[in-house]
């Protein structure tokens, strides 16, 4: 169940996709039920619970966050997966103001 101080998933790295496709092959042949690979625009996920019910991921490196803006420009603005743009205004609203510090 949620809550404060609950671990919601852990999340390993997978160097790309066939990295990640052999993790998955190896998680189904020990028993787990693993899901599909997911796009989830910055990277490419796969998902398994423990016997404990506790979310592993497993996600690729590629395409990484620079795919749609620089590294210069990188957390100027807010930037989401063109599924969620719908809801830019309502995420916008409930987001914490922050500002970036450039660090010496």
């Amino acid at each position: 169940q949620m809550g404060v101080g609950t671990v919601h998933h852990i999340a390993w790295r997978a160097e790309d996709d066939q990295d990640q496709l052999e993790w998955q092959k190896h998680v189904a042949s020990n028993g787990y039920g693993v899901t599909a690979v997911r796009d989830r625009n910055y990277f490419n996920a796969i998902y398994f619970k423990e016997h404990g019910e506790i979310l592993f991921e497993i996600a690729t490196d590629p395409p990484g966050f620079a795919h749609d803006e620089t590294h210069e420009t990188m957390g100027e603005k807010l930037m989401l997966p063109e599924q969620y743009e719908i809801h830019r205004e309502q995420l916008e609203k409930a987001l914490l103001p922050f500002e970036v510090r450039e660090l010496d």
